[in-house]
């Protein structure tokens, strides 16, 4: 629907997506040019807006070679039995790159078919998608969320043992009819405050 790419300062507003692919994909370049050019996509912020059909609502990736950083998203609603995450981030090791500090508020969502939020850092979608780049995924914060059919997980999460994924925080989240409250490897204070997923708190792993 919309791709900033190497983009910086960049407001998404009022807009409504039905794509059948990312409503909305921040990318940063991939691979060797992603590298050589090193620029990240920062000071992202998305408000006010409505995702329907696609792959994922605010979707950081895949390529995200140069990196991700500040990306804001709040008062937005998301709701399709098409719809297959809220708030995605996706690289493999070949492609690389970092994601970090997204801040995710006031999202109202009816249904996902997957996941609430999905951190995927095997992404291979387009076959064998390894390498020596090991993506890196720090500081995601979803506050004020509520969903209403969450589909399978709440929080589907996999990172590399080498670099895991750091800090993912869900305050005052609400999560209903959801067929598994999280699915984690690889992932280092990962907290859930005041969060309640098919009517029961949840408490933080350890």
């Amino acid at each position: 629907g919309c791709d900033p790419d190497y983009s910086k300062n960049v407001i998404i507003k009022n807009c409504t997506f039905n794509t059948g692919d990312d409503c909305i994909a921040i990318n940063a370049a991939k691979d060797g040019d992603g590298r050589r050019v090193a620029m990240k996509s920062e000071n992202i912020i998305v408000q006010d807006c409505i995702m329907l059909d696609g792959h994922g609502g605010v979707v950081m990736g895949s390529e995200m070679t140069g990196g991700i950083k500040n990306v804001f998203v709040e008062n937005c609603k998301m709701d399709s039995p098409n719809l297959d995450r809220a708030i995605r981030i996706k690289s493999n090791s070949r492609r690389g790159g970092i994601v970090e500090n997204v801040f995710v508020r006031n999202l109202e969502v009816g249904q996902v078919k997957e996941a609430v939020l999905r951190i995927n850092m095997f992404y291979n979608v387009y076959g064998n998608q390894t390498g020596n780049f090991i993506p890196q995924v720090k500081n995601v914060i979803l506050e004020n969320v509520n969903v209403k059919n969450a589909g399978k997980y709440g929080v589907l999460a996999k990172g590399y043992k080498e670099l895991p994924i750091e800090n993912v925080v869900l305050k005052n989240v609400t999560i209903d009819k959801v067929d598994q409250a999280f699915s984690i490897e690889n992932v280092t204070n990962i907290q859930f405050v005041n969060t309640f997923i098919n009517g029961k708190k949840v408490e933080s792993p350890k």
